[in-house]
Parts: structure tokens; sequence; C-alpha cells
């Protein structure tokens, strides 16, 4: 389906948060966008998950006056909502009225990000898989919460047929799914992508979660904790280098050593895992996922294939799958600003 055939097409833009925020253009009216840009409030930027402005913002947002951005659709991220017939979503890149790249948009930030690593020669694949809750119309959770169990998985089964087409709709590859420890706990592992892609299929996927199971009269929650006795929910990175078709992250052999430039990743992201804590981990609902005893990385430590680290090294005979895994963010993390964090 083409945006001209389509009833409405959203145009939307990360905020902050993670979430798409925008408007939903009739196609004659996306089209124009497309050739001249459109105007969205910079305040989309400026809103917390419950809508109240962040006041904390003096270049943008309210305390500047909520004017207008230059929108930019990109065409790469038209698809079709198989579950809304007739509509099809699109991410844009917002700049400035002077026609400058807004420096504080999500994208633009993770687009910085993946510059400077191009500058050394490297280009990024990242994949993110999460952990989400959900629960009926009454609150009831649809497992019980036993991990990697085949029977639970298929308490799941209505939900998992609307969102696989609805993922292909989106052009997000679902890889693998497993049920987690935790009541109504469902793990999404999405498939691996270069550069900006991969954070757009996070927060498209996030997107649709939440769309699909509200028309299905479930709740999907990305909430980093929802019961101090249960499991918390993750957002993990898994993340290579690559020179043209040669993964940086992969040994010459399975008997060699973990190359430099694995270690030299491994060791800028813990050094800096303090601070980045604010973006892996930001809000306070956050670090109730992060206490001793579970599944969530505690300190700043690595491990070969070691899941109760904060990054796992994973080295495979096949050099594709050579990778870092970040178990720091929480599902509630910004893909892109979390991307961005580990990247930079």
């Amino acid at each position: 389906m083409s945006a001209a055939q389509a009833t409405f097409v959203l145009l939307g833009i990360p905020d902050v948060n993670g979430s798409i925020r925008g408007k939903a253009f009739r196609p004659a009216a996306f089209e124009a966008a497309l050739q001249h840009g459109t105007v969205m409030t910079d305040l989309l930027l400026g809103l917390d998950p419950v809508d109240s402005p962040i006041t904390d913002y003096e270049r943008f947002g309210i305390r500047a006056g909520a004017a207008d951005l230059v929108v930019h659709p990109d065409p790469e991220t038209l698809h079709d909502l198989r579950w809304r017939q007739g509509w099809r979503i699109c991410l844009a890149t917002p700049s400035w009225p002077d026609g400058t790249p807004c420096e504080f948009a999500p994208r633009s930030v993770l687009r910085r990000a993946l510059g400077a690593m191009e500058d050394l020669g490297y280009e990024v694949m990242a994949a993110f898989e999460y952990e989400i809750r959900l629960r009926d119309a009454e609150g009831h959770p649809l497992s019980s919460g036993i991990s990697y169990s085949l029977a639970e998985l298929g308490r799941f089964e209505t939900f998992m047929a609307g969102l696989v087409p609805a993922l292909e709709g989106l052009g997000i590859e679902l890889s693998a799914v497993h049920t987690e420890a935790g009541p109504g706990l469902l793990e999404l592992n999405l498939g691996p992508r270069r550069g900006l892609g991969a954070a757009d299929d996070a927060a498209l996927l996030k997107f649709a979660v939440k769309e699909l199971a509200a028309s299905m009269g479930l709740r999907a929650s990305f909430l980093a904790k929802t019961a101090s006795g249960e499991e918390g929910s993750s957002g993990h990175i898994h993340l290579s280098c690559w020179k043209g078709d040669s993964n940086s992250f992969a040994p010459p052999g399975s008997a060699d050593p973990l190359p430099p430039e694995m270690l030299a990743a491994v060791a800028g992201i813990l050094e800096h895992l303090p601070a980045s804590s604010l973006v892996l981990n930001p809000n306070v609902n956050s670090y109730k996922r992060l206490v001793p005893g579970w599944f969530a990385p505690v300190n700043a430590s690595w491990g070969l294939e070691n899941r109760s680290t904060a990054v796992r090294a994973i080295r495979s005979p096949r050099a594709e799958l050579c990778r870092l895994e970040c178990r720091r963010p929480g599902a509630d993390a910004n893909p892109y600003l979390a991307l961005a964090a580990v990247v930079a």
C-alpha cells in the first residue's frame, strides 16, 4: 500500500522517553510533507511519560514557548499498520526553523554517536531484546512465570498471532520469543540491524505491542519492575562493530583470545556505566530492578558468557554472532539514547 492509498499516515518523532509522538496526516498532506517538510511543536521533545512538560529545558519546550520544529519524514521508515486497516506510520527527523538539525531529538543524538563510530571506520550492528508484561483486562498475568516454558508460551498464542504480522508490516524481524521467570513476562528478541535501524525497530516494537495489546483488551507494560518479589523487565542491547563484511568483535579462530576491539569496547562501557545509567535506567522505578538476587546487574562488571554481569561477551564459531550484550538497560529505557550511550 502506498502512502497515497492510505486513510491516514502517522508521522512521528521519538521523544525523550522513547515514545513516538506526532500527527495523523491525510495522504495529500503527507506527500506535501515529504516534499517540503511540515511543522510540529518542539514541546513533543519535552514531555515526561505522563505528558507533563519538563521545565528543565531552556532551549526548547515549555520554557522556550513551545515553538515549531520543521519535521521531515524519513521515507525508509514508512510502513503499514496491519492492525489498523488503511493506516501507515513514518518516523521523522526534526530540524530548527533555520534548517539546522535539532540536536536534542533522540534520533539525532544516536546519529551523532554512530557518525563518530563511522569516523573511526566502524559500522555498528545492534539488536534489542525486551521483556514485556502482559495482563488481561482484570489485571491477571497471562502466564504464571515459568521461564522458557513451551506450555506457558501457549497462553500468549492469540497475542503472538497478531504481533507477528504486525511486526512484519513494520519491517521488523522477530527472531525468537520465550517466557521469562515472572508472571505474564514474555521476552521478544529482535533481529540485528545496522545503525539507526536497530533503535527504530525497538521504538516501533514498543508502539506495536501496546497498540495491539490494547486492541485485544490486554495491558502491556515495559515498566522495569512491577513487584518486588518478581523479575524485572530488561531491554538488553546486543552490539558488534564491523568494517565492511568483517566483524571486528570476532576472534580469528575459536581458540584465539577475544580481539582488542571487543575488549576496548567492554572497557569503555564499564568506565562510563555510572554516568550512562542515567540514560540506561532513566526512571525511579528503573532502580527497583537493579537489586541483588535477580538477573539484573548491580555493578560495573563483565564476563565471558556470564549473564550476571553488566556486559556479557559472546563468542561463537560463527563470526557474525560474536558480540557484546549490555545487560544494564531496563525495558523502560529510550532505545535511541540507550544505544547512543553504549556506542559512545
